[in-house]
């Protein structure tokens, strides 16, 4: 049992996954409920007031580059020549959750880091991973019931803790999710985050046989302070540090796949897999620099459905909803960034 007075804790950092995920399954229409269309619910998401030209999810973030020195260990389990031994370039963004672009860095409950591959026209790779490894509810219907309950009273401003606590005491595959948020404690650099796949994939091998996996961008240092924290830059701590480290040497990360069993569900993101599952570290991300011209990484599309020959998606139906919304969020500022500069002209 979580305690009681975590609740509200664990709830905002619930609140940050699950609208960013509820934006993906309506933009997609998963919900089958026509008195909200994806249109309204993109509008409600972004507020009244949105930040044009950035991202609606994940608004603030700072962008990279680096390559992925694969050990070939992956090379067996799938057809896709991006885990054979050798070196590929990719683009990356750090994010905090939140659609404000100048949010404080410190505060928010949820970081991310998306990855673009590109080693060819079948072997293109994009994957979004966050902190949390699991999600607090499996379905469409539950992930907008749990927003509901998420969503402050309009009368005095704040989430309501009994109706929040009623609603994880009726969904008891929060729990996971729940148990993660309550001991989870941000650390002081990007650099120092575990980031997961949360979802499942299949790796598909030569023979065509198919092994589900999750994957994680593990991180091979510690920082638990960060060094802007108590001054006057510490909106920008996490960006400042990751600039701090590259001008002196790269980040690495450790990409470690783990093999679901026959036991596992791949279909169900609420549920951890052991401990005791196969893992193989595919290789090492390691980021070499920033990329000064942020267009580059505005421009992306990072949609966890491009990917490489080799690798396909599951029937998680919430990984299977979010390729639309990533398309409804960059189109979105595409347009805005070309009416921008229209009008500058």
């Amino acid at each position: 049992m979580i305690p009681r007075h975590k609740v509200t804790s664990v709830a905002i950092i619930g609140f940050a996954v699950i609208a960013l995920i509820c934006a993906f399954l309506y933009t997609a229409g998963v919900f089958g409920n026509n008195q909200v269309t994806a249109q309204q619910f993109v509008n409600f998401q972004q507020g009244e007031n949105p930040h044009l030209g950035f991202r609606r999810a994940h608004a603030k973030g700072v962008c990279v580059r680096g390559d992925f020195i694969a050990t070939g260990e992956l090379a067996a389990h799938t057809r896709s020549t991006l885990f054979e031994a050798g070196s590929t370039p990719f683009i990356g963004r750090f994010s905090i959750g939140g659609g404000n672009p100048s949010a404080p860095d410190l505060e928010s409950g949820v970081r991310s880091l998306a990855l673009s591959f590109d080693a060819g026209s079948d072997q293109q790779w994009r994957t979004a991973m966050n902190t949390p490894p699991v999600m607090a509810v499996g379905t469409p219907e539950d992930f907008y019931a749990q927003l509901q309950t998420l969503m402050p009273d309009p009368e005095t401003g704040q989430r309501n803790p009994e109706r929040i606590a009623e609603f994880f005491a009726n969904h008891p595959e929060t729990e996971n999710f729940r148990r993660w948020s309550a001991q989870y404690q941000p650390s002081g650099s990007f650099a120092s985050e575990q980031y997961h796949s949360i979802n499942a994939f299949y790796l598909i091998n030569q023979q065509g046989e198919q092994q589900a996996v999750r994957w994680a961008a593990v991180p091979t240092v510690q920082i638990d302070e960060n060094q802007y924290a108590d001054t006057d830059q510490a909106a920008n701590a996490l960006a400042l540090d990751v600039r701090d480290q590259l001008e002196d040497g790269t980040i690495v990360f450790d990409l470690v796949f783990t093999l679901a069993s026959s036991d596992d569900d791949e279909n169900n993101p609420t549920q951890p897999w052991p401990e005791s599952r196969q893992q193989i570290t595919a290789g090492q991300l390691v980021i070499r620099q920033l990329e000064q011209d942020a267009a580059i990484c505005n421009n992306l599309n990072f949609d966890p459905l491009i990917l490489p020959r080799g690798m396909q998606a599951t029937n998680d139906p919430i990984l299977r909803a979010r390729s639309a919304s990533y398309a409804e969020s960059y189109r979105r500022r595409a347009r805005e960034t070309w009416l921008g500069k229209e009008q500058q002209q």
